[in-house]
C-alpha cells in the first residue's frame, strides 16, 4: 500500500466518540453488512472500515462479530415485542388490536428492512448463529398475538380455524408481503400503505369479519 493510501485511511479514521452512540452506528453497519453479505462473508475489518474505526477500537465494544449479530437480532425483536405489548394491552376491541399488532408488524418491516431481513430473511445466507437471543422474545411475541386472536375465538368471531391455525396464516400472509417488499425493491411495488391495508381487510374480512 502507497504512502498516500495509508495516510488517507488513517486520515477516514473518526476521532473517538460517545461510547454509546458509537456503539450504536457500529450495530447499524454490521447490520447491513451482514445481510449483504452474510455471517461468514462480514468481518470485523468490514465493520470497522463501514463505521470508520479501527478494528481494535471495535473490539472495545464487542468481543467479535457473534456478540454484534446478538445484540442486533435482540435489539430488532425487542422493538416489536414492546410495540405488541402496548398494543395488546388497550381497551379497545380485539378485532382493532388485532389489526394494530398485524400493521404494526408490517410497519416495522418497511421502517427496518435490513434487521427485518436479517431476523427473519430464512434465504440470505446468515449462520444460524442469528436466531441466539431471538427465540425468547420471538415467543413472548407470537404468545402476545394470540391471545388477542384467542379472544376473537372465545367470543365466536373466527370465520374458520382454530385459534392456532388462524395466528399462523395471519403472521405467514403478513410475513410474506413484508419479506417481498423488502427483499425485492426493484419491484414496481404499489404504495405501501395500499398494500398494507389491502392485506389486512383481506385476511381480517377473510377470518375475523367484523
Amino acid at each position: 500500500m502507497s504512502e498516500v493510501a495509508v495516510i488517507t485511511r488513517r486520515s477516514a479514521r473518526k476521532a473517538k466518540g460517545d461510547g454509546h452512540l458509537r456503539r450504536a452506528e457500529i450495530l447499524d453497519a454490521a447490520e447491513r453488512i451482514f445481510v449483504a453479505e452474510g455471517y461468514e462473508g462480514a468481518t470485523i475489518r468490514k465493520i470497522a472500515d463501514e463505521v470508520g474505526v479501527s478494528s481494535t477500537a471495535l473490539y472495545m465494544h464487542f468481543k467479535d462479530k457473534s456478540c454484534i449479530l446478538h445484540e442486533i437480532c435482540e435489539r430488532t425483536m425487542q422493538q416489536l415485542l414492546d410495540r405488541n405489548t402496548e398494543i395488546a394491552g388497550r381497551s379497545a376491541d380485539a378485532r382493532v388490536r388485532l389489526r394494530a399488532m398485524l400493521e404494526a408488524y408490517m410497519l416495522w418491516g418497511f421502517e427496518h428492512p435490513n434487521a427485518y431481513l436479517l431476523v427473519f430473511g430464512g434465504g440470505r445466507p446468515v449462520s444460524a448463529v442469528q436466531h441466539i437471543g431471538t427465540t425468547g422474545l420471538g415467543a413472548q411475541c407470537y404468545e402476545i398475538f394470540c391471545r388477542v386472536v384467542g379472544e376473537l375465538g372465545e367470543a365466536g368471531r373466527l370465520k374458520k380455524g382454530d385459534t392456532e391455525a388462524v395466528a399462523q396464516a395471519l403472521w405467514a400472509a403478513c410475513h410474506g408481503m413484508v419479506a417481498l417488499v423488502v427483499s425485492r425493491p426493484e419491484v414496481k411495488w404499489a404504495p405501501r400503505d395500499e398494500l398494507l391495508a389491502l392485506t389486512l381487510d383481506g385476511l381480517l374480512d377473510g377470518l375475523a369479519p367484523a
